[in-house]
């Protein structure tokens, strides 16, 4: 089917990937598309994006919840404070790229949260995730020193492209092992075969909340039309 009747936000997707169809994501996807934008704007975009994403994704399976605890207005009222639950969240960039929506997720919540790292880049050739970092907190259990209890029981993984996703699904993973019970993955673009794959490795504990779907990889595992190596947009890291 052509592109004219399917566009790239509403190619067909799993179930449990949602696709935003917010005009004003769309309209800054459309300038983050853009070779023009420089790498100031990029980052705007990035973190404008990334704050759409976070808030539609907040928004389905989380609720506020009372914390038990109260405050004062400036007028002197008392009023219960709230929370949101899940309150056990950590934040899981993907290095390197993810760094660059940290701050808008982060900002989004109402407290601090932990924030760990995984460092994964593709082999040049076969285009597969090789893990060269990774600071998730290992616990042991009371009960039994060889299991792993998760220091957090949602993970939100943030990447702004979903290419292959064989990244995305050594990600995901790798935070299923650790012991999360839920993976909410927040992505500005990604290509359609990719994000198949990131939302099957794992059905019924992960979420993919994303921007708009492309409909392929080209050979070198870039998606088309893209939006280049958002990693190096992101650092003037272009020509390495």
């Amino acid at each position: 089917m052509s592109d004219q009747h399917n566009p790239p936000s509403t190619r067909t997707v799993p179930p449990n990937v949602h696709v935003s169809s917010h005009p004003l994501l769309q309209a800054k996807l459309s300038q983050l598309r853009s070779s023009s934008a420089t790498t100031r704007e990029t980052r705007n975009l990035v973190h404008e994006i990334a704050t759409i994403l976070g808030v539609e994704a907040f928004a389905s399976g989380w609720k506020a919840t009372g914390t038990g605890k109260t405050d004062c207005t400036p007028l002197g009222l008392e009023y219960e404070t709230q929370g949101i639950d899940p309150a056990n969240i950590a934040l899981v960039p993907i290095l390197r790229s993810g760094l660059g929506m940290i701050e808008a997720i982060n900002d989004l919540l109402p407290s601090a949260v932990p924030i760990y790292h995984l460092g994964l880049f593709r082999e040049r050739f076969s285009l597969q995730p090789v893990e060269y970092y990774n600071n998730l907190p290992f616990q042991r259990s009371e009960q039994s020193s060889d299991i792993n209890n998760a220091a957090a029981s949602v993970a939100v993984l943030l990447d702004p492209i979903i290419a292959t996703g064989g990244t995305a699904e050594a990600a995901i993973q790798l935070l299923r092992e650790w012991g999360v019970q839920r993976v909410v993955m927040l992505s500005i673009l990604g290509s359609e075969d990719g994000v198949k794959r990131a939302a099957a490795c794992w059905p019924e504990g992960v979420e993919v909340w994303i921007g708009a779907v492309d409909e392929r990889c080209n050979d070198k595992g870039m998606i088309v039309p893209g939006l280049g190596d958002i990693g190096d947009r992101l650092f003037v890291a272009i020509g390495k």
